[in-house]
C-alpha cells in the first residue's frame, strides 16, 4: 500500500502500463505521472538493481507460499546485494550514455 507523501511515477507508456483503471487509480490516489518515451533506453540503475533482486530471489531454495513470506524474502534478498553493486551501476551511466548517444537512442549492450 501507498504511504502518504508525494509520489511522482516515472511512466513508459508501454500499452500494458496504460489502462484507463490504472490511470483512474494513478489521478485518485493522487500519484502524478513523467511520462517517458515508450522503448527509451532505461539508463535508471534501479532496473538492473530490480534484476539482480530477481536472480537472488530465484535462487532460494524455495519458493515464498504467500505474501508474507514473499515480503519477507524480498527484503532479505535486497539486504544482501552489496553497496557496491549499485556503486558500480551507478558508475557506469557515463559509459551507458555514451552507447545510447553511439546508438542514436536505440537498442543497447546494457
Amino acid at each position: 500500500m501507498l504511504k502518504p507523501g508525494p509520489f511522482l511515477f516515472q511512466h513508459d507508456c508501454a500499452p500494458v502500463h496504460k489502462p484507463r483503471s490504472i490511470k483512474t487509480w494513478m489521478t485518485e490516489s493522487g500519484v502524478d505521472e513523467l511520462d517517458w518515451p515508450a522503448q527509451s533506453p532505461d539508463l535508471n540503475p534501479i532496473e538492473h538493481l530490480w534484476d539482480e533482486l530477481e536472480r537472488r530471489l530465484r535462487a532460494r531454495p524455495s519458493r515464498p507460499t504467500s505474501v508474507c513470506d514473499l515480503t519477507n524474502a524480498l527484503l532479505e534478498e535486497w539486504s544482501k546485494i552489496p553497496i557496491n553493486t549499485l556503486l558500480n551501476l551507478v558508475d557506469s551511466l557515463p559509459r551507458r550514455v555514451e552507447a545510447v548517444i553511439a546508438a542514436k537512442g536505440g537498442p543497447t549492450s546494457y
